[in-house]
């Protein structure tokens, strides 16, 4: 029961902090300036998959039971959201829509590209196919959007596919099990596979 409680905290913690960190980027990268152009279709698309595709990737860890490539997937986009924001705030560079001085690189791209990248390293490309095709999807929406420049998107790509290098490891699921037990003089082994 303890280890049960522990793992949920460990659970919310991880949720609470994900979603802090995606309604963070929505929030910072609204327009700020006086005249505000209308928001296409295709920006408004790439905003629900900014938000839904790492909630999805985090709640699918959760579902299988992989506690720990949650917190791999959580600890990567820290990583991937500090040298996003770091950048932007250090380099300034202009949107093409002259909107702010926050274009490089793309925090949508980067957030995205992070999602699509640890489902492909922890649970393989197959799985992973969805999730570039929507992240790749987003980086498009950035670019019609004029947020960004290919530059930007490409930056922020590079970004969310590298953190995954650093923290995310394979899936290993336990397809086999050999048990022993003993009790009044029996011995007993045994051996489990699972398809």
């Amino acid at each position: 029961m303890i280890v049960y409680l522990q793992s949920l905290k460990s659970s919310i913690a991880a949720t609470a902090l994900v979603f802090f960190l995606l309604f963070s980027q929505v929030a910072l990268s609204q327009d700020t300036s006086e005249t505000k152009p209308q928001v296409g279709t295709t920006q408004k698309i790439g905003d629900v998959i900014l938000i839904a595709l790492p909630a999805a990737t985090l709640g699918t860890s959760f579902i299988i039971g992989d506690e720990p490539g949650a917190w791999q997937f959580t600890k990567g986009l820290l990583l991937t959201e500090a040298v996003t924001y770091g950048l932007k705030l250090s380099i300034n560079k202009q949107r093409p829509d002259r909107s702010n001085d926050n274009a490089f690189p793309s925090g949508h791209t980067s957030t995205v590209f992070h999602s699509a990248g640890f489902i492909h390293r922890r649970y393989g490309f197959t799985y992973s196919i969805p999730a570039y095709l929507l992240a790749g999807f987003t980086a498009a929406s950035r670019i019609d959007s004029k947020k960004h420049d290919i530059l930007d998107v490409l930056a922020g790509a590079a970004i969310g596919l590298g953190s995954n290098l650093l923290f995310t490891t394979e899936y290993q699921q336990e397809h086999m099990e050999l048990t022993f037990s003993s009790g009044d003089g029996d011995y007993m082994l045994g051996f489990k596979y699972k398809f």
